[in-house]
């Protein structure tokens, strides 16, 4: 008998350590899951989407670890609605999302301005233990793009 893997093909679900090494390999699976679904490495919507995974991840694991817990990071193309849907989820209830005040020398402080200005929706949704942050981006080419430098000429 043939057992059919239950989770759809553009979707992942995967729990990572709660460190910054589990936030970068959120962005690697990002690009990988993404690449695999039609949009490469060097596209505008891995570019964005890896920017936004990096921002939510880094907070989950700066912000939302609780020692112990993983964060959870959650991918779903959605073509028919013209979405990546992307949630991260953290095991920290007691911290609520805050914008905070970065200063032109501050190093931090400006990640949920950055997800508020690349997302077509965005928002958080409380959970049994812990909270998710969930992020919409457009599909569509030339909605939305990251903003990128161009790399070194040659």
């Amino acid at each position: 008998m043939n057992v059919e893997i239950s989770t759809p093909p553009t979707e992942l679900a995967q729990r990572l350590s709660s460190t910054p090494r589990g936030a970068r390999l959120a962005r690697q699976l990002t690009s990988t899951a993404l690449a695999t679904w039609g949009y490469p490495h060097d596209s505008d919507l891995s570019h964005t989407a890896q920017l936004v995974v990096a921002e939510l991840a880094a907070n989950a694991v700066t912000h939302g670890r609780v020692p112990g817990r993983d964060f959870e990071l959650r991918l779903a193309l959605l073509p028919a609605k013209d979405t990546l849907r992307i949630e991260v989820s953290d095991a920290r209830d007691d911290r609520a999302l805050r914008f905070l005040d970065g200063g032109l020398e501050d190093e931090n402080g400006r990640g949920l301005v950055i997800v508020q200005v690349l997302a077509t929706l965005w928002g958080v949704s409380e959970r049994d233990v812990g909270k998710t942050v969930w992020v919409e981006l457009a599909l569509s080419a030339g909605r939305r793009p990251c903003p990128r430098r161009p790399g070194p000429a040659g």
